[in-house]
């Protein structure tokens, strides 16, 4: 989802290369991609190449990785664009996971920065740019002056887990979810809670729903395992949730049901 929609607000300054694992999930990636080309200012669909095959991405000069927030998923993934991308700065849109790490077990460590935009990538301003020691010279402005023709706002962040902005939001979303525990209030009533009295555009368990609560609960136990507190654990509810396949939006069904 990060990666179609990155995809179609790059269209809109130049060609652009969209890696898809098989077939199928090319054809999926095609579809959307060009979808989201709708949203966004001069987004340009015609622009956008779908591809199976490493190698077609050689002569990029910036490759973003987007891929599941799993740690040997994305060494393995940035090991491969960067061997077949030897001149080109590579990107990980990791939300929760060491950037530092992720580079050094990829082999290009001098090439790799973090890079985490935020859902839905059309809308939202900022972008957590996070640089580790021992990067190459001129990655740091490349990546800032992309990200500005982007429409974005960067903010360099140190290189925790969850950077600054899930660091202090998970607590606070996992709260919501401990509270319906408690009191037996439904969703709605949580969510208008945080909306009207709080001024946030969405609730807390809607926001869950759009994250997806699979990827939720595993950015929390990366942020568990570097802090060991407990307010990062994802509750019992939302562990039931994903033990019953309703993983928010993405399947239909979360703490919210969606057609």
């Amino acid at each position: 989802m990060i990666g179609c929609a990155l995809a179609a607000c790059a269209s809109a300054l130049g060609e652009v290369r969209l890696l898809a694992r098989s077939d199928a999930s090319a054809w999926r990636a095609e579809e959307r991609a060009q979808a989201n080309c709708s949203k966004v200012e001069g987004g340009r669909p015609d622009r956008i190449r779908v591809t199976t095959k490493p190698a077609d991405l050689s002569n990029c000069d910036l490759v973003v990785e987007a891929v599941i927030e799993d740690v040997d998923a994305k060494v393995d993934l940035l090991r491969e664009l960067g061997d077949h991308c030897p001149e080109a700065d590579l990107a990980t849109t990791t939300s929760s996971l060491p950037v530092a790490e992720l580079a050094k077990r990829s082999g290009h460590a001098d090439r790799i920065f973090g890079f985490h935009v935020f859902n839905p990538v059309q809308q939202m301003e900022l972008v957590e740019l996070c640089i580790s020691e021992g990067v190459r010279e001129g990655v740091k402005e490349r990546a800032r002056a992309w990200a500005r023709a982007l429409g974005k706002t960067v903010i360099e962040v140190p290189d925790q887990p969850g950077f600054v902005v899930n660091r202090l939001l998970f607590p606070y979303l996992f709260d919501a979810v401990r509270l319906m525990e408690r009191t037996g209030m439904n969703a709605t009533d949580v969510d208008s809670c945080m909306q009207l009295g709080a001024g946030y555009p969405m609730g807390p368990l809607r926001l869950l729903d759009f994250i997806g609560l699979d990827v939720a609960a595993a950015i929390g136990e990366s942020l568990f395992a570097d802090t060991a507190e407990d307010r990062y654990r994802a509750p019992g509810l939302i562990e039931e949730l994903i033990g019953n396949r309703r993983l928010g939006r993405k399947s239909q069904a979360g703490f919210y049901e969606y057609d």
